[in-house]
């Protein structure tokens, strides 16, 4: 009977402090939230407030490093500035919010001093009880909403906050005698700087345009001009009139790819809430590999390494027309081009355009895309101009291959954005991507026969296939959990008689790689490690000087890598394998192995 009782008890323990438990979260989840860049937490000054009495509510904000919100109102561009609304039922006033004091920022868009808010800062929501009388405690539901854009040096964001909710309790018995927080006195309005004012639609338009017009001088956009000035020249000795339309459909090229970008903001403020964040795209690790490969293949073509080749109707020889559709997509390409080196431009007149309710923010978003289509429209509108074009000599083949390194060099800056276990993988496909490049291009000439170029050409694609298939898919999350290398930390699990498997690898061991894809990706084998608690240590010998490079010769006596060690208990001396498998025989030895 009292071990019944005894059971029940317990049960009735644990179901209680899993409520409790519950009940914690749920309010942490409620009080708290964390959208984007901003973590967001709600206080309370008191538990329980009497009825007619003050207290209040502290809105807690830290953001990321780098971000800020806009303070004022009368500084802040399109109405981005930082509101805190709450909402309670009519017994409960709030007075005005307590906003921290700003600081000063530069704003790189307007050129102007703005007052924000950084880092950690607090708002204060002060609130009074209107009720008489409480005999009995009445939870009060408050909830918070927040509003208002967290802006970079590069970016706004617009995010969809939601509501922090929290309950106050009022009781005519509540102490009110430990105050978590003070309520500072209101801060005096800042004086605005001079000339801190948000700059107008026509301004704005303006910024835009410049920035569409700046598109045409990046070096991204450089390969496809000698193409475009070439085709533009031929067609204007052999037919004026079709130079010009081809001309207007390269410009329709750029202002589609733009028009895309507008129609993407609309889509994502109408259906989802947000707005287009010019920048995102790079936080994609698929699309920054997909540009950097672009830009490499693009300085090959800068390098002579491979020509397209205009058909008579690209070329304007054929009265037919069906090269405008080509015309078309080498100005939308030219756009898609632009994005690697304007991130810094395009981002300050995104900032703007996406504060913005939809029509502006769309005539903003098509008047960059006008921007860089002007000089292309003048230079068909005025036949003429092509003339003082300079002729093509050496200079300009010197000229086009320095382009091609500086391809590289926006090439080599994209990848490295790339997450450290995809990096190495795109630099690999790169060096195999360019030889496919090479190989297309100069293993066949003019005259070769149309049966072996084609037979080139396919294995070209083919070996660019496989190596993608090789090196392009995310890596697989490592099965094992292994750790650094810490000669205190092995030292102590020998003490404790526990199995150590130390790995001896480097960045630049082939045959280290081969290893890890044999032997530590079977997943019996790393089932085998977690279940004998075997401490797995991963030695980095990359660094001449990293403490595994110097244990791996003064201490294990080994003269590289690839070499693996297991300590089994109560043995002092190592199983060493030096070859590149060994899965079938680590696997033998943890099955063996006894846990004292």
């Amino acid at each position: 009977m009292l071990s019944q009782i005894a059971k029940i008890y317990s049960v009735v323990c644990v179901l209680m402090y899993s409520c409790l438990v519950y009940s914690v979260q749920a309010e942490q989840r409620e009080n708290a939230v964390k959208v984007d860049v901003v973590t967001i937490s709600v206080e309370k000054q008191f538990d329980v407030v009497k009825p007619g009495a003050q207290s209040a509510l502290a809105v807690h904000f830290t953001l990321e490093k780098n971000w800020h919100f806009y303070a004022s109102a009368e500084t802040a561009p399109g109405d981005m500035n930082l509101q805190v609304i709450p909402s309670a039922p009519e017994y409960i006033t709030f007075s005005k919010p307590i906003f921290p004091a700003a600081v000063m920022y530069f704003d790189k868009v307007s050129g102007k001093n703005l007052e924000v808010f950084s880092d950690r800062f607090t708002v204060y929501l002060p609130f009074s009880v209107e009720m008489a009388d409480a005999s009995e405690p009445v939870e009060v539901p408050i909830s918070v909403g927040i509003e208002g854009a967290v802006c970079s040096d590069v970016q706004c964001r617009v995010p969809n906050f939601g509501k922090l909710t929290t309950t106050v309790k009022i009781s005519s018995d509540a102490p009110m005698t430990e105050s978590k927080f003070n309520v500072p006195p209101p801060q005096a309005k800042p004086k605005i700087t001079d000339g801190a004012v948000s700059f107008s639609l026509w301004f704005a338009l303006g910024l835009a345009f410049l920035a569409g017009l700046s598109l045409n001088i990046m070096p991204c956009v450089w390969p496809v001009l000698p193409i475009i000035v070439m085709r533009l020249v031929e067609q204007a000795k052999e037919n004026k009139s079709k130079s010009v339309f081809m001309g207007f459909a390269f410009c329709f090229g750029i202002i589609l790819f733009f028009a895309c970008l507008a129609a993407a903001n609309i889509i994502l403020q109408v259906f989802y809430g947000t707005v287009l964040q010019w920048g995102d795209q790079y936080r994609n690790p698929a699309f920054v590999a997909v540009m950097s490969l672009l830009l490499v293949v693009l300085a090959l073509f800068m390098f002579g390494t491979f020509s397209f080749t205009l058909s008579s109707s690209l070329a304007g020889k054929s009265a037919s027309g069906r090269g405008y559709g080509s015309s078309i997509g080498m100005g939308f390409l030219a756009a898609i081009l632009s994005t690697p080196c304007s991130f810094a431009i395009l981002a300050a007149a995104f900032a703007w355009a996406q504060a913005q309710p939809l029509l502006p923010a769309t005539i903003a978003i098509m008047v960059i895309g006008a921007g860089m289509a002007l000089p292309y429209a003048i230079l068909v509108s005025m036949p003429g101009l092509l003339g003082r074009i300079p002729r093509a000599g050496r200079w300009m083949e010197l000229f086009k291959q320095a382009i091609g390194f500086v391809l590289l060099i926006i090439a080599v800056k994209l990848i490295t954005a790339l997450p450290e276990t995809r990096l190495v993988n795109v630099l690999y496909f790169s060096v195999v991507l360019a030889f496919c490049v090479w190989m297309w291009g100069m293993w066949v000439t003019f005259d070769t026969a149309p049966s072996r170029k084609w037979l080139i050409r396919i294995c070209a694609v083919a070996v660019a296939v496989v190596a993608g298939f090789v090196f392009l898919p995310a890596p697989k999350a490592e099965l094992i959990a292994w750790q650094k290398y810490n000669a205190d930390v092995i030292q102590k699990a020998m003490d404790e008689d526990r199995p150590i498997l130390i790995k001896f690898t480097a960045g630049w061991c082939l045959s280290c790689q081969v290893v890890d894809k044999v032997v530590f990706s079977r997943r019996d084998i790393a089932d085998l490690i977690k279940q004998k608690n075997v401490l797995a240590i991963k030695a980095d010998t990359t660094l001449q000087d990293s403490p595994a490079t110097i244990a791996l010769k003064n201490v294990y006596n080994e003269p590289g890598v690839p070499v693996t060690l297991l300590y089994m208990p109560p043995s002092k001396e190592p199983i060493r394998w030096h070859s590149l498998s060994f899965g079938d025989e680590l696997k033998a030895q943890l099955e063996n192995f006894e846990s004292p």
